[in-house]
């Protein structure tokens, strides 16, 4: 019998080895099995398992964790108490970990029966990854926190081998610009270990807030966590304590924490706390509107190290996590060119421009971490600025061709271009979308799994890939913090709104290898997943209905056939080009209209939870040579006197040179008057462009020309004009930006 046993383990070692190099397969049989990231391989067979309140839960010591967690899980939404046994060799789901069955790190092997359910992982993360996969098998509502009635708790019967091809599946949470509480972060952190991400950058620091408390320091937390007056104080920070805390809840989801400790920039938090810190000493305010400060560490005063020393120790002490991530981007020199004690420094090591000081400072902390068993991550910046001789690993988030540098010198990457995993993005040009970064196109849902990242292996230098999502919107203007008195959370709702679906489709991206990733396949899936984020009372953007085809017609109509992106959710339309509603028909065949513009059409999941709808955006290709398509006017924006009218241009402003704005009239009868221009970063003014023009059907174009010599990345800028309409309001027309000169 031992030696039956010792070879049905070693065979299936090899299965599963095999498995795990093979593309991933799933069985003929397999559509009801909706899974996300998609495991390696799947064989379903016949038979269901069904859960029952006398249903027991066996566990190895080692995985008291992992067996806890399942037993809440199931017990919210069944409402039964299922019954725990340590050490157990029968149970009706048992929990093993066996490394000769399975082979790689975070892998596991599942088989759900109608008599059981064996889960085996090599590791601890592997079994809590072999209980998503179940969970996703067994109805939608086991997510729900609430006891569930009338649902048939079943699992389809199937066979599952599965391993990541990525150690480094990563997600970063911007708690710096806006302090998100405690439980939020917890909830996050479901919802990545949901989806098998599992490492969590916690961007603690930054100009406008700090929030790690440091007992040496107690006036970083004291003040550099707070911004603006006292009745409208924003910010918050986490007591070491809340880290443990959080920690724990982690590494029970095999979610690993690792601090941003950001400097030399984006520091001026602790700066307004400790002034001496800066090379000028002066005293700021941490800022309630988003802008990059200039100030940076000292590198040149002892002092300053010492702080930066103190601080690294006690995170060292606090987080477990063998990375310490210290930020590095965004540094702009001029305080190092004119401090004499960074000029010091720079002589006395030999360096030809202040950005080399930034390479000194990463050696020098690099090595301090080095003596404490860490490894410093950071911003691409960090091996770009200088030699950096001890190893590193650079978030490439600017240029991917940089892993190639990072290679060349000696240190490895993970790839988080903001190009594809940038999520505070938004996902479409669609009018409606709420207010997002715009210093960049649209990050939409395929583009962001269609990222491409060479399968991993022993010898692989980049470690994985990482999705992004900054909080600074919350600081650019709009209010969009909760309002404590009426206990919203429309902050948190933001966040997710952003950040989902986008995080399956960066769950896939890292879990999978590229050559078995298929859009098609994965949207298939993703229409199944939406019914299990409400259950988790987590938001998401709801995707537009699916244009299945758009045909013409004998008589130059235009015939949609259209299918719901999520599953079992309802499509609602009008033909009118109006916006359309809850309440509009109901899509139930294909529907024709004489004009593509004349059809909208939205998902809706709930009568408080729809898509944007279906949109062709206006054909502007004929004034391609105006620049890029920026604001409109329509009859009822128009004042029948000189007025300002102001609209953003973030994102149509990319630069420092000059700029062109033509104002274009499209239809109407009466002419449109324009005055004098402004430009605007934030409330500050920026240029001013003395003008008055009458435009017309026969003259329809008047342009304004000005420069932009201080351009700062992720900062809104604005456009006012003096407009009104000339004997009545009729008009309408377009705007256009373009840059002229570098």
């Amino acid at each position: 019998m031992k030696s039956y046993r010792t070879m049905c383990k070693k065979t299936w070692a090899v299965i599963l080895a095999i498995a795990c190099h093979l593309p991933a397969t799933w069985a003929t049989n397999a559509n009801e099995i909706e899974l996300i990231p998609k495991p390696v391989h799947v064989e379903q067979t016949s038979g269901n398992f069904r859960l029952s309140p006398k249903s027991t839960i066996g566990y190895d010591a080692a995985l008291q964790g992992q067996a806890e967690y399942l037993q809440q899980v199931l017990g919210q939404s069944t409402g039964w108490d299922l019954k725990l046994k340590k050490d157990a060799r029968k149970a009706t789901i048992l929990l093993t970990l066996n490394p000769e069955k399975v082979d790689k790190p975070e892998g596991y092997r599942l088989d759900v029966t109608p008599k059981g359910i064996s889960l085996t992982g090599r590791d601890a993360g592997g079994i809590f990854y072999g209980i998503q996969t179940l969970l996703q098998l067994f109805p939608p509502q086991v997510y729900s926190d609430k006891r569930q009635h009338g649902v048939e708790w079943i699992a389809p019967a199937v066979t599952i081998y599965d391993a990541p091809n990525r150690p480094w599946r990563g997600m970063m949470l911007d708690v710096a610009r806006y302090f998100y509480d405690k439980e939020f972060v917890k909830k996050y952190i479901d919802m990545m270990a949901m989806y098998k991400l599992n490492k969590l950058q916690f961007h603690l620091i930054d100009d406008s807030g700090w929030r790690l408390e440091i007992k040496k320091y107690p006036r970083l937390t004291e003040v550099g966590a707070w911004a603006g007056p006292d009745h409208n104080r924003l910010g918050g920070f986490y007591t070491q304590e809340d880290i443990k805390e959080l920690i724990a809840y982690g590494q029970v989801r095999n979610v690993e924490i690792i601090p941003e400790i950001e400097f030399p920039a984006h520091i001026l938090s602790a700066v307004v706390a400790y002034p001496w810190l800066s090379c000028t000493g002066l005293q700021h305010e941490v800022p309630t509107q988003h802008f990059i400060s200039r100030d940076l560490l000292c590198v040149g005063k002892k002092s300053s190290l010492q702080f930066l020393r103190d601080v690294l120790d006690e995170t060292v002490r606090l987080f477990p996590s063998s990375y310490i991530n210290i930020g590095g981007d965004e540094a702009v020199y001029t305080r190092w060119e004119e401090c004499p004690d960074c000029q010091k420094v720079m002589k006395r090591e030999g360096l030809k421009k202040a950005s080399e000081l930034q390479g000194y400072l990463t050696n020098v902390v690099a090595e301090m971490m080095k003596e404490k068993n860490r490894t410093v991550v950071g911003w691409e910046e960090i091996f770009l600025r200088g030699d950096v001789k001890t190893p590193v690993v650079g978030l490439i988030w600017h240029n991917v061709r940089d892993t190639l540098l990072a290679t060349q010198r000696g240190h490895k990457a993970i790839l988080t271009p903001a190009t594809h995993m940038y999520f505070d993005f938004p996902e479409s040009r669609t009018p409606g979308e709420v207010k997002a970064a715009t210093w960049m196109p649209p990050i939409s849902l395929e583009k962001c799994y269609s990222m491409e990242i060479n399968d991993y292996s022993p010898e692989s230098t980049v470690l994985g890939v990482q999705g992004c999502f900054w909080s600074d919107q919350f600081i650019h203007g709009t209010v969009l913090q909760e309002i404590d008195y009426l206990n919203e959370n429309r902050s948190e709702n933001y966040a997710e709104y952003f950040t989902f679906p986008r995080l399956l489709a960066l769950s896939e991206v890292a879990w999978c290898r590229q050559s078995d990733r298929n859009y098609s396949d994965f949207r298939r899936r993703l229409s199944h997943h939406f019914n299990r984020l409400d259950f988790k009372n987590c938001h998401y953007r709801v995707p537009e209905p699916l244009i299945e085809q758009m045909n013409p017609t004998a008589t130059g109509a235009i015939e949609f056939t259209l299918s719901p992106a999520v599953a079992d959710a309802d499509i609602r339309y009008t033909t009118d080009g109006s916006y359309p509603t809850v309440h509009s028909p109901l899509y139930t065949t294909p529907v024709t209209v004489d004009d593509k513009s004349d059809f909208r059409a939205i998902t809706v999941v709930n009568p408080r939870h729809y898509s944007l709808p279906i949109y062709f955006a206006p054909d502007y290709s004929g004034y391609k040579q105006y620049g890029e398509y920026t604001a409109e006017w329509k009859p009822l924006n128009v004042q029948p006197y000189l007025t300002p009218w102001r609209f953003e241009c973030t994102g149509k402003i990319s630069g420092n040179g000059t700029y062109t704005v033509s104002f274009i009239y499209t239809k109407g009868e009466t002419p449109f008057r324009l005055g004098a221009l402004k430009l605007y970063k934030r409330d500050e003014l920026l240029a001013e462009v003395p003008q008055s023009v009458l435009i017309n059907a026969d003259s329809p174009v008047a342009t304004y020309r000005f420069t932009v010599d201080s351009f700062e990345a992720g900062t809104p800028f604005f456009i006012e004009v003096e407009a009104c309409g000339e004997k009545g309001n009729d008009t309408s027309g377009s705007v256009f930006i373009n840059k002229v000169t570098q």
